[in-house]
């Protein structure tokens, strides 16, 4: 291992750190077959609630998107349950956003020979949750913060 992969690792080692200090648990599902755009919709209705609202509103929201915003939501209270041992009825959702993952890129037959790309995305769930006494961290907004 490298000094430079030595110094990564540390990084993130103070990053775990830093979030079990303020009672911030997040949970990651990565490469969900799912175009980003359609999960971020989806994702916007329980930014700022509660755990229970959350829940709730994914639970009677009929898109085929909400199933796994669904079990991320629940794998992050079961993280601040079983790591930090919170109070699930306590927590907020403190952030969540959606990224990009890998494309698949297929080719389509279209008239006079030509083929077009069909691209099938992927995504990236993060959600993280607090208590509501702890508040985010001041972000850097256009070089200030």
């Amino acid at each position: 291992m490298g000094k430079n992969a030595k110094a990564r690792g540390s990084l993130k080692q103070q990053m775990i750190e830093e979030r079990k200090e303020l009672g911030i648990v997040q949970a990651v599902a990565k490469n969900i077959r799912m175009s980003p755009r359609k999960v971020r919709h989806v994702i916007d209705l329980i930014r700022g609630k509660s755990y229970e609202e959350a829940l709730a509103v994914l639970q009677f929201t009929p898109n085929i998107a909400a199933e796994p915003i669904i079990k991320v939501l629940k794998s992050a209270a079961a993280n601040a349950d079983h790591n930090l041992s919170l109070d699930i009825e306590g927590l907020i959702v403190l952030e969540c956003f959606v990224d990009c993952g890998f494309t698949f890129k297929r080719m389509h037959p279209t008239t006079m020979g030509r083929a077009r790309i069909v691209r099938r995305r992927s995504s990236h769930i993060t959600i993280k949750l607090a208590t509501k006494a702890t508040k985010p961290r001041a972000t850097r907004i256009g070089g200030t913060v």
